[in-house]
C-alpha cells in the first residue's frame, strides 16, 4: 500500500480490507506496533489481547464474507467497564481486579457481528468516576502529545489510543461528559447517542439513568459506521429504544440555513480564552458559510453541575451496593462477623473519589434528606430538558465548548475535587436530558493542546447531529 496502514481510519480500513488491498492482519499488526511503540508513555491500554484478536484478523482474511462486513479489519479498543466473556472487566477498581465476565456487552458483540477487531481493554477513572484517568486503582493514563498532561476521563484510555494513533477506533461510555471531555482534551471526535440508542447490557454501571455507551474516532465521518454498528433495540435492555440505527454513512450539511442555537450560559466567567477564542472562531466560519447563529437561553443552566451530582451519585450509591466482598469482587483478609467483612472489603476495595461518591449518594437518599436533594435534582433535571425543549423549537443544534479548559496537568485538580467536577459543566446537561451529544476539534491553545467544540441535537437526531458536525469538520480543514 501506499500509506501505513496504521494510518487508515475506520471506513478506510473497512475498504481496503473488501477490496484485498489490505489484510485484517496488517492492519492489526499497524495497530500492535504502535501501541509497542507509543503506549509505555501514555498508559492506555491496561490489557491488550494480541492473541485473540491475531486470531480473529486472520479468520477475517481467510473469508470473503468476514471481509464483506462494515467493519470488517477495524481494530477497535474496549473501555474496561465493559464486558468482554472470558476476560477481566475490573472498571479498573481494585474491587473488580479479578473478575472474569461471563458473557460480552451487546454493543461489544455487535462490533464483531460487523467484522471488528477487538485490540484489548483501555484505561478509565474508576467505575467511570473521574474528569482526568488519574482515579484509575490500576495506573494512571496520560495525555498523548505531552506526558504532563491529563487526558480526560472517565474515557481517557480510549481517547488516548485513538489520538495516539494506536487503534482507528474505540468504545467508552458517558455519564456526565466521559467521552465527549476526554475526545476534547486528546482532540479526536467523540458521540454520547441518546439514551437509549444503544443497549447498556453489558456495561458496568455507574449512574443507570444517565449512563451511555458511545464510539471514539479520529473524525466524524468515522463516528457514523461505529454508531450504526452497535445501535439498536436490545432486549436485554429494559431502557432499549425500539428506533433502528442511524445510516452508516453521514453526508455533510449544507451549512446554508442552519440554525445553530448559541448559549449565553456557556460563554461566562471560568471558560479558559483560548477555548472561547477557538470555540467563536469555529462558529464564525459557519456562520460566514451561510448558518444563523441564534441566542439561546437554558435558564437553568447554573444548577446542572449540582443536579447531577445529586442525582449520579445517588445512583452510583444503590449500584455499587452489590460489591461487598461476599458473592464477586474483592474480598478482604482476616477474620470477624460479616460485617467487618463487607466494611473491609469495600474500604480496601474502592478508591478515594467512589467512596467519596458513595458516601454522598448515601446522605441525598436519606430519610430526611431524599426530599431536599435528590427529589428535587429531579424536579431540576425535568426544567434543564424543557430548556433544551424550547431551545430546539427555534435552532437544529445547539453549539458551544465542550470543556472549560484544554487539559490540565496532572495532579492539578486531584486533591479538590469541586475543580474536577466543574470540569463537566457544559456536558452534564445533555446526559440530564437525555440528548445526543458529540465534542469535535476545533483548533488549539498555545501550547499546541486541543479544543473541543460541542453540538448537542434533539432526541434521536444523531444524523443530523452528524452532518452538521461533518460540515463543522469540512470548513475547519479548508482553513
Amino acid at each position: 500500500m501506499s500509506v501505513n496502514p496504521g494510518d487508515l481510519g475506520v471506513r478506510a480500513t473497512a475498504a481496503a480490507v473488501a477490496a484485498g488491498s489490505l489484510s485484517a492482519r496488517e492492519r492489526l499488526d499497524a495497530a500492535l506496533a504502535r501501541i509497542a511503540e507509543r503506549d509505555g508513555a501514555v498508559g492506555a491500554f491496561l490489557e491488550v489481547w494480541e492473541r485473540e484478536a491475531r486470531t480473529r484478523a486472520e479468520r477475517i482474511d481467510r473469508d470473503p464474507q468476514l471481509r464483506s462486513l462494515p467493519l470488517a479489519g477495524v481494530p477497535v479498543a474496549i473501555k474496561d467497564n465493559l464486558c468482554v466473556q472470558g476476560h477481566v472487566a475490573a472498571a479498573a477498581s481494585r474491587m473488580l481486579a479479578s473478575y472474569v465476565a461471563p458473557y460480552t456487552a451487546t454493543a461489544v458483540q455487535r462490533l464483531l457481528e460487523a467484522g471488528a477487531v477487538i485490540v484489548g481493554r483501555t484505561n478509565l477513572d474508576e467505575f467511570s468516576m473521574g474528569s482526568s484517568c488519574e482515579n484509575s486503582a490500576l495506573g494512571v493514563t496520560r495525555h498523548p502529545q505531552r506526558n504532563d498532561r491529563v487526558p480526560g476521563g472517565s474515557s481517557g484510555g480510549s481517547a488516548a489510543a485513538v489520538a495516539a494513533g494506536m487503534v482507528p477506533a474505540a468504545l467508552g461510555s458517558d455519564t456526565g461528559g466521559s467521552i465527549r471531555q476526554p475526545a476534547a482534551f486528546c482532540g479526536v471526535a467523540g458521540l454520547k447517542p441518546t439514551y437509549g440508542r444503544v443497549s447498556r447490557y453489558g456495561l458496568i454501571a455507574f449512574a443507570s439513568s444517565l449512563d451511555q455507551i458511545g464510539p471514539l474516532a479520529a473524525d466524524v465521518a468515522d463516528l457514523a459506521p461505529l454508531l450504526h454498528a452497535i445501535a439498536g433495540h436490545d432486549d436485554r435492555d429494559a431502557t432499549s429504544l425500539p428506533e433502528p440505527p442511524p445510516p452508516a454513512e453521514v453526508a455533510p450539511a449544507d451549512p446554508r440555513g442552519l440554525r445553530i442555537g448559541v448559549p449565553e450560559a456557556w460563554f461566562g466567567d471560568g471558560l479558559q480564552g483560548a477555548v472561547r477564542d477557538n470555540v467563536q472562531a469555529a462558529l464564525a466560519r459557519l456562520e460566514s458559510a451561510g448558518a444563523r447563529l441564534v441566542p439561546v437561553t437554558l435558564p437553568h443552566q447554573r444548577y446542572a453541575v449540582a443536579t447531577y451530582y445529586v442525582i449520579a451519585t445517588a445512583e452510583a450509591s444503590a449500584n455499587l451496593a452489590r460489591y461487598d466482598g461476599v458473592r464477586y469482587g474483592y474480598r478482604a483478609a482476616g477474620g470477624g462477623d460479616w460485617r467487618e467483612l463487607i466494611a473491609r472489603s469495600r474500604s480496601e476495595g474502592f478508591g478515594a473519589e467512589v467512596k467519596r461518591r458513595i458516601l454522598l449518594g448515601t446522605y441525598v437518599l436519606c430519610a430526611g434528606y431524599q426530599d431536599a436533594y435528590y427529589a428535587r435534582a429531579q424536579r431540576v433535571r425535568t426544567l434543564l430538558r424543557r430548556d433544551f425543549d424550547a431551545a430546539f423549537a427555534e435552532v437544529d443544534v445547539v453549539a458551544g465548548p465542550t470543556t472549560p479548559t484544554t487539559a490540565f496537568r496532572l495532579g492539578d485538580k486531584l486533591d479538590d475535587p469541586l475543580a474536577m467536577y466543574l470540569n463537566d459543566v457544559y456536558t452534564v446537561t445533555a446526559n440530564l436530558a437525555g440528548l445526543p451529544a458529540l465534542s469535535l476539534p476545533c483548533g488549539c491553545d498555545a501550547e499546541g493542546l486541543p479544543v473541543g467544540l460541542q453540538l448537542v441535537a434533539p432526541p434521536l437526531q444523531e444524523q443530523r447531529l452528524l452532518a452538521v458536525a461533518r460540515a463543522v469538520e469540512e470548513l475547519l480543514s479548508t482553513g
